[in-house]
């Protein structure tokens, strides 16, 4: 390993490689860190939803443009890392029919294409839907396959120069005159890096990584559980339309579903609760949706840990939090070579690299137009391909357990 480079990047999950490969594809010399194997994280542990942008289209109009706008991105250029199923905002009789109507106008103002059925009509695509739902509106939501995406990313940027470690802690930073001037490595590396510049895309962790330099990350992780269960009869996405809460989200894979999730603060992304009660209700809830999920065979339960950003004038209750991305540019701490990027979608990972090269590039004095969102990834189009770089990178996450390698 050549212990000196352009950019380290810490953190292996969507953004992290997606940061990578932006900056290969610029010609930046970069090298990669996680500390565990690829997708370990948030990414690997999601639902895998796809988002159109009608989650957020009523609360969050930018954040919702934004997923549309990426979510169509990855469809061109991601292969067989996604699946299109579209997806249904289904209002049951207790739901607040006010609401639907909110978020069908809101999706109409941000430009995505919604069509309202009724309940019978519903049924007659999925027989199993819950007879309490009175109307339903198809929105073009999809599937992610997070462990390949990560995986495709890492490969794409290796490809152009990129070195990929994984199983790489870092350890110790070391700041001089306002500078990161190295970084320690644990794990297999264990070795040290001389960065002109850091990029902290460590997730949950990112508030850990810039501890080490006495730099400030506000966040408020929360812990969310998703369910997967034997049912292979779903083909769009279903989501419950009222205000985001627990249980209100269905993910068709092939012979399974994802149901999910919860949302509970933690204060240590590692360390932290799995608690029953978030299984139940999240099966309960969902059930209220598609009943025969209630009394299907649990296959596995995962948490994931969402690194949401919270300044001071964010919400109590972390529902509200802006699920956009936060950019943080350390110069202001006296840490000049030392950027973090979080919040954020799985969705919008594309998008947050960016945001983030564009300003790493500016500070190193390139000048290079990003690249990624008219490439299509490495091995887009071959899924054994994409599943012998999941292996290589050990980047298996629970999110797509089912689908990877079978």
């Amino acid at each position: 390993m050549d212990n000196r480079t352009d950019v380290l990047v810490v953190g292996g999950g969507a953004t992290g490689t997606g940061i990578a490969r932006d900056l290969a594809l610029r010609g930046v010399d970069v090298t990669l860190a996680e500390r565990g194997g690829l997708s370990a994280g948030t990414s690997g542990r999601s639902h895998g939803l796809l988002h159109s942008g009608a989650r957020y289209a009523e609360a969050d109009e930018p954040e919702a443009r934004a997923c549309l706008e990426e979510s169509r991105t990855l469809t061109e250029i991601a292969g067989a890392c996604v699946r299109e199923t579209d997806g249904l905002f289904v209002q049951l009789s207790e739901d607040d029919p006010a609401y639907f109507e909110a978020k069908r106008e809101a999706c109409a103002e941000v430009g995505i294409e919604t069509e309202v059925v009724d309940g019978e009509t519903a049924r007659a695509e999925i027989p199993d839907l819950s007879d309490d739902i009175e109307r339903a509106m198809r929105v073009p939501d999809g599937v992610v396959f997070p462990s390949r995406l990560v995986a495709a990313n890492a490969a794409d940027a290796r490809e152009h120069g990129a070195e990929i470690l994984t199983h790489a802690p870092v350890t110790d930073m070391r700041r001089e005159d306002g500078r990161i001037t190295e970084i320690e490595l644990g794990g297999e590396v264990d070795g040290t890096i001389e960065p002109t510049y850091v990029v902290n895309a460590a997730g949950p962790y990112a508030s850990s990584i810039a501890d080490l330099v006495d730099a400030t990350v506000e966040l408020r992780p929360t812990r969310g559980v998703m369910v997967s269960v034997d049912y292979d009869r779903l083909g769009p996405v279903l989501n419950r339309c009222r205000d985001p809460d627990d249980g209100d989200i269905v993910v068709p894979h092939d012979d399974e579903v994802v149901l999910g999730t919860t949302s509970v603060p933690v204060d240590d992304p590692e360390e932290y609760e799995r608690a029953d009660w978030e299984v139940e209700r999240s099966v309960e809830e969902c059930a209220k949706m598609l009943p025969a999920v209630a009394d299907a065979a649990h296959l596995r339960t995962w948490w994931g840990v969402r690194p949401l950003y919270e300044p001071e004038e964010a919400a109590l209750d972390a529902r509200g939090i802006s699920r956009g991305f936060h950019l943080l540019d350390h110069a202001d701490e006296d840490v000049a070579n030392f950027a973090t990027i979080v919040g954020g979608k799985l969705t919008t990972y594309r998008k947050m690299a960016e945001a983030t090269a564009d300003l790493v590039c500016a500070d190193l004095g390139v000048d290079a137009d990003c690249e990624t969102a008219t490439r299509r990834l490495t091995g887009a189009d071959d899924p054994e391909r994409l599943d012998a770089l999941v292996d290589e990178f050990d980047g298996q996450g629970p999110t797509d357990e089912d689908v990877v390698g079978t």
